[in-house]
């Protein structure tokens, strides 16, 4: 469980949110923060394009699918793996779905 701005909101063990209505900026940052990790633009990039992701297909998407697709809609240096490590080290799919408010992909350990 986190507290954000006053409200108590449910994750499971791992940190992923019980309930996905309960996103916001505000949750993002506050599940980042855990991580001692600061959210700048390119890391929101990557986070809304897979809200969006999300938002048209019903699933988190996982690492293969990230890496595949997103370099086209955000720009080449975005499908590079390493890339994507460099900005959420512990798991581009894991740790920036986690703060997109996602699921946890299919495929993640």
């Amino acid at each position: 469980m986190i507290n954000v701005n006053g409200k108590d909101i449910e994750t499971d063990a791992e940190g992923f949110l019980a309930n996905l209505e309960d996103w916001s900026e505000d949750v993002a940052v506050c599940l980042s923060q855990q991580d001692q990790l600061a959210l700048d633009d390119k890391h929101w990039q990557v986070i809304n394009w897979i809200r969006d992701y999300y938002a048209e297909n019903s699933t988190a998407p996982n690492l293969r699918v990230i890496s595949k697709l997103i370099g086209k809609d955000l720009g080449e240096e975005f499908g590079d793996k390493k890339y994507l490590f460099d900005l959420f080290p512990y798991g581009p799919a894991k740790q920036a779905g986690r703060y997109a408010g996602m699921p946890k992909p299919t495929g993640c350990v």
